[in-house]
């Protein structure tokens, strides 16, 4: 446990916790909407710094990121709970969980996971993930300190519902951010995740001012963000805002937790992969297999850069992130 970062007093000795856009009132002895902030005596206190649920190696492409530095490995390390709460989750367990309710946490300091992250041959950074990493802020921006001084590079995943200046701050240490842009409606967010659209899509901006690698994932759900119209909307908006370079990775829904649609059908993903294509460059299909929407070709000449097949990848036509046949840049290393 330690002091928290962004909030300020009230009366009647609340706390104001200032770190995501719920900006929390918090009475004393409870915890915010993300479970794991909680006010202590008038004062707000993390709860998970420096305790984690889960650590281990990924490919870089599980996160999803397929345009930095692809075929690498990654070191993933997350804790509990989050600011959303949607009826999707598929990290529930550990999503919706207070330290309380969660009895399997082990501690590890940033400076034994930066050793962890040290000790594989090739790992080339820490990803934070498994659960929202803004809630355990402080933990994860200890840690990206030290990584950054060990020139190991640090990846965020994450759902971008953060406030502006514990986003800003973060740009020195996070070298590049999966965000999920779970929809493009208010209505959406408000009632499948309990959370608002507009800061989302401030943060996908800031990200883009600030010339940082992201690359968005939107899981398409069946009957509930799966409106071709609204799609197009979206697709246009990045384009226009963020740029056509932007990368999408249009994902399948399966049922969980507390939303028993029914999986998004394949036939509805490559008819958003042919609309996304018309606006973007770099498009793909996740959690299912096709034929379309896995390989990586240069948007300039055609040629095919990557083959993929899940998250195994063959790096073909790469050399320093450029196409080798026409040189126009493509990644973020590799």
């Amino acid at each position: 446990m330690q002091k928290a970062s962004f909030w300020n007093k009230s009366e009647n000795n609340k706390t104001i916790c200032n770190l995501c856009p719920h900006n929390c009132i918090i009475s004393e002895g409870k915890r915010g909407n993300c479970r794991v902030r909680k006010n202590i005596n008038g004062e707000l206190f993390t709860e998970t710094y420096g305790q984690i649920c889960s650590a281990g190696f990924d490919p870089i492409e599980k996160k999803p990121l397929y345009h930095f530095f692809p075929g690498s490995i990654i070191f993933s390390v997350g804790s509990i709970g989050c600011n959303l709460h949607c009826k999707f989750c598929q990290n529930w367990e550990i999503s919706q969980s207070s330290p309380d309710e969660f009895l399997h946490l082990r501690s590890a300091s940033p400076q034994e996971i930066v050793k962890s992250a040290l000790n594989k041959k090739d790992n080339i950074g820490i990803a934070y993930t498994y659960n929202e990493p803004t809630v355990w802020y402080e933990y994860m921006l200890d840690i990206a300190k030290l990584a950054k001084n060990e020139n190991l590079k640090n990846v965020m995943v994450t759902n971008g519902f953060i406030n502006q200046e514990p986003l800003e701050k973060l740009m020195e240490y996070v070298d590049a951010f999966s965000v999920d842009l779970k929809a493009f409606t208010e209505d959406f967010y408000k009632n499948i995740s309990s959370a608002k659209l507009h800061p989302v899509k401030e943060t996908l901006k800031t990200l883009h001012k600030n010339n940082k690698h992201f690359e968005i994932t939107n899981l398409v759900i069946t009957d509930e963000n799966d409106n071709e119209k609204v799609f197009e909307e979206m697709v246009k908006w990045i384009a226009s805002e963020l740029g056509n370079d932007t990368v999408l990775h249009i994902s399948r829904y399966y049922p969980t937790y507390k939303l028993k649609n029914k999986p998004t059908s394949v036939k509805t993903l490559l008819n958003f992969y042919e609309i996304a294509k018309k606006h973007l460059n770099y498009v793909y299909i996740g959690n299912v297999s096709t034929e379309k929407g896995q390989n990586t070709y240069c948007p300039k000449c055609g040629e095919l850069l990557i083959q993929r097949n899940r998250y195994f990848t063959q790096v073909e036509g790469i050399e320093t992130g450029k196409c080798k046949k026409c040189g126009h840049r493509v990644f973020s290393g590799g």
